[in-house]
């Protein structure tokens, strides 16, 4: 195979390492250009996981093997547009590997002793790198304290629901009936969801990522309503940390699903 390959509105120059979208180069990290190389020069043929494994991480390379590819595969699909659903280009043979399905060809030849016109346009792919990559075992670890926060949270809240009522003097009966029935509910419910997630963390579920992504709208109204609650303790507490409290929760959602992307890489690398 040529060098110089082209498929779709893409050319790859595999000895180089560089990739161009209709003549603007793209940004594409050393590990995926790897794996969009060795997919390239078996086109339309199955690329098994070990076969990448070989190449890109010896036997002596000590690496979280799996998360590396996702992280490859993902960033790699990222660049190219492409999707695990619906690909174009990188198809998932499930807990087997890769194929590339894309037709190849080579780049038109240009006259003799044409020099390759140098790309002046950069484009950086779309999320290519929004989050760090720090250790998983770092980021799992600060996910399941957060989940064990909001478990103490809730049994607290739990224990002293005699006492909400008289926490705020401003609050009327009906109302204080009304917050300590959704107080009930919400840390019931919460509770059950973080024992879950904890689970998941524990013993390293790896589609922990894709479940927390389909939940997420939900745990963000919940996690929404409990950054609330310090509000109901400010006559005990002061309104300035009340208020400090409240941004620290508003807060956590956010940092919740960034960790569990850190940790567990979306499931389109899968």
């Amino acid at each position: 195979m040529s060098s110089r390959v082209r498929f779709g509105p893409f050319e790859a120059d595999l000895k180089t390492g560089e990739l161009w979208k209709a003549g603007a180069r793209l940004r594409l990290q050393e590990q995926p250009f790897q794996v969009l190389a060795m997919l390239l020069e078996r086109g339309g043929e199955l690329v098994t996981r070990e076969d990448l494994r070989q190449r890109l991480w010896p036997a002596d390379t000590f690496v979280d093997f799996d998360h590396s590819l996702n992280t490859a595969i993902n960033k790699l699909r990222d660049t190219l547009g492409d999707s695990a659903d619906q690909p174009a280009f990188i198809e998932t043979l499930p807990r087997r590997g890769y194929r590339f399905v894309a037709p190849i060809s080579a780049p038109p030849a240009g006259p003799a002793g044409a020099a390759e016109p140098e790309p002046t346009v950069v484009v950086t792919p779309r999320h290519a790198d929004d989050l760090p990559q720090p250790p998983r075992v770092l980021a799992r670890s600060l996910f399941a304290l957060i989940q064990l926060m909001y478990v103490v949270f809730y049994v607290i809240a739990l224990a002293r629901l005699d006492h909400v009522a008289l926490t705020h003097p401003y609050l009327s009966e009906l109302w204080s009936r009304g917050i300590v029935g959704l107080i009930l509910l919400t840390a019931t419910a919460g509770l059950a969801v973080r024992l879950y997630w904890l689970a998941c963390v524990g013993f390293d579920f790896r589609r922990t990522g894709q479940q927390f992504q389909r939940a997420f709208p939900g745990i963000l109204m919940l996690d929404l309503l409990w950054a609330l609650s310090p509000l109901l303790l400010w006559p005990v507490i002061g309104l300035g940390l009340a208020f400090a409290a409240t941004a620290g929760l508003l807060f956590l959602p956010f940092s919740q699903r960034n960790l569990v992307r850190m940790a567990y890489e979306t499931p389109a690398g899968r």
